[in-house]
């Protein structure tokens, strides 16, 4: 038994954030940092988190450093394999960390780097639990940068991240950093085949899930329909050539693996990482921008986005057309899809307000705005509108999801719209499937 035991990992005592942190290096972590869970930054995790550990009172975050070589190869697979390889094994420094402090009563859980998540969620609710960059942000170990990976000020944005949930309190907590190490440079935005991330700050995440995760939960259920919609080989093989289905595999056999993530291979941010681009900026975008710019290959987009636009300017990647990952089976999954489908590029000079009112087994109101080229959904019925939808909820998925025709809805009595059915079909062109 450890002398510390009694007065460091007890109830009545704090656990030393020095021990700590000597812990998780000693074990391999390149940096920690530990955050108090009633942190305000972290209620809109907090349930998740104590979903997963009811007795967390501390969550340590830890980072794993990658060589970042791998992630600038234009291969793929070379990138993906670092991703694997530092995956693995950064969940076994956090479970040798938690082992050490086993020794001092403390006891905890280790949610996953990645995947598994909890799919029984997907895909009206965020799947994951806890969210390691929200952590790690608030640990100090970093900041977002425009290309939504967590910046650490020495490492860059090649780190992997993990955390660990304890049901210690310590003696002292990490603070977030006071400066964000993103230089924005915008070198992520250059080089995102979709045009996913804007020069503004923005991202479009329907473009980056389409194409990056291609292979990921929404891509492989776009596959499986794919496969089963197909009456034989040979229209199959109108759909899916034969190198896609054994990338489908590989990353089935191997783990999912990333079409891109070209904004993490670009990142120079990071003083480990601005020695390669300070000194000749030129330099750097020919070695390691341009040559993931110019890789030949497909680009997963959906047909009529902002992200199809982009590709058709890159004489080196070629649109495959694919629909969007997200069929909701609730009406706030519903929502959400409306949030992540919205397609600006087709309604320039539009204006219109739509109510809608579900009844059944959800009851839910919400009133929907399109104007000035953005979308705005607010709860509850506010002001007039061009169009009121009236629906059960049920039929209302099934529609959407075309397992139902509007007008067998509408005679079935299970839909009701106040205003032009022209109207509604000109609102559903706005949102890309």
């Amino acid at each position: 038994m450890n002398n510390n035991q009694s007065t460091v990992g007890s109830t009545s005592n704090k656990l030393s954030a020095r021990l700590l942190r000597e812990i998780c290096l000693e074990e391999g972590a390149d940096d920690s940092g530990c955050v108090e869970v009633q942190r305000k930054a972290l209620e809109s995790d907090r349930e998740g988190i104590l979903r997963v550990y009811p007795k967390t009172r501390s969550i340590i975050s830890i980072i794993r450093v990658m060589n970042r070589e791998n992630l600038q190869s234009p291969p793929r697979y070379i990138a993906n394999t670092e991703f694997h390889l530092t995956s693995e094994k950064i969940s076994e420094i956090s479970r040798k960390i938690l082992r050490r402090l086993n020794e001092y009563g403390v006891r905890g859980v280790i949610p996953p780097v990645g995947f598994p998540m909890d799919m029984n969620r997907w895909p009206n609710k965020k799947i994951w639990d806890v969210s390691h960059k929200l952590v790690a942000v608030q640990a100090g170990l970093g900041h977002m940068g425009i290309n939504r990976n967590v910046i650490h000020p020495k490492y860059g944005n090649f780190i992997l991240l993990d955390s660990i949930l304890i049901d210690a309190e310590l003696d002292t907590y990490s603070q977030p950093l006071d400066y964000n190490p993103c230089i924005g440079c915008q070198l992520c935005v250059s080089v995102c085949p979709v045009g996913a991330i804007h020069p503004d700050g923005k991202l479009d995440f329907q473009a980056c899930f389409t194409h990056n995760y291609r292979e990921f939960h929404g891509g492989f259920q776009d596959w499986v329909e794919g496969i089963i919609s197909s009456k034989d080989v040979k229209e199959y093989r109108s759909k899916f050539r034969d190198n896609e289905t054994a990338s489908m595999w590989q990353s089935l056999s191997t783990g999912a693996n990333y079409k891109s993530a070209y904004c993490m291979a670009v990142c120079p941010a990071g003083d480990d990482v601005l020695d390669t681009y300070l000194p000749s900026r030129k330099k750097y975008v020919e070695q390691v921008v341009k040559p993931l710019r110019e890789v030949d290959e497909p680009i997963y987009v959906i047909q009529g986005s902002r992200a199809e636009s982009v590709v058709k300017r890159n004489p080196n990647k070629e649109a495959r057309y694919v629909h969007t990952p997200y069929r909701p089976t609730s009406i706030s999954g519903f929502i959400s899809a409306l949030n992540l489908g919205f397609n600006p590029e087709k309604v320039r000079g539009v204006a219109m307000t739509i109510h809608f009112e579900f009844v059944g087994i959800e009851e839910v109101s919400f009133t929907l705005i399109i104007s000035d080229g953005k979308l705005r959904i607010q709860e509850g019925i506010i002001g007039s509108s061009d169009l009121k939808v009236h629906s059960d909820s049920q039929a209302w998925i099934q529609i959407v999801n075309g397992e139902m025709q509007p007008a067998a809805a509408m005679m079935s009595g299970k839909l009701k719209i106040d205003g032009s059915t022209e109207l509604l079909q000109q609102f559903q062109q706005f949102f890309l499937t």
